[in-house]
């Protein structure tokens, strides 16, 4: 179990666990999740982390087929700008390896915005906090879940 899934399971969210055989060759972990679990890609959200010119860390939730647009985001956390924040920075505040982090679960609360678009299906499809393994929600159960807001974020 995963910290993402205990969480889960501790607050009785509606929840489906989905894995698969990780390639370490893939590409792109989202689109690899997307094709061995036979899913829309659209509905497949990866998990980044940016960080804002004061240093805070921010999550971003995105589908797999896009891009996280980082004035966007900038603009929903009403900051002036935003990076993506450093692999190792990422790792320590969500206590999750690059490719499997999850925005449910993770050591330190971080504020986390969710794309609009995943309000358009009834499910959508995020790490489950390792390579391999992912989980279905609702995006309200995400959002409930991480204290996030969702915004439009992605293109």
């Amino acid at each position: 179990m995963t910290p993402a899934l205990n969480l889960l399971k501790k607050v009785r969210a509606e929840h489906r666990i989905h894995s698969y055989e990780h390639d370490p060759k893939a590409a792109s972990y989202g689109l690899e999740a997307a094709q061995k679990l036979d899913l829309e890609p659209a509905q497949v959200f990866k998990t980044l982390l940016a960080v804002s010119e004061k240093g805070e860390l921010l999550v971003a939730v995105v589908p797999v087929i896009g891009t996280l647009d980082l004035k966007a985001l900038a603009h929903a956390a009403g900051v002036k700008k935003v990076d993506m924040a450093p692999v190792d920075a990422a790792q320590r505040a969500t206590g999750y390896l690059v490719g499997g982090i999850s925005p449910l679960g993770q050591k330190k609360r971080l504020r986390t915005f969710i794309d609009s678009s995943a309000r358009n299906f009834a499910a959508i499809y995020v790490s489950a906090g390792r390579r391999g393994l992912e989980v279905e929600l609702s995006a309200d159960t995400l959002v409930e879940h991480t204290q996030g807001q969702f915004a439009e974020i992605g293109r």
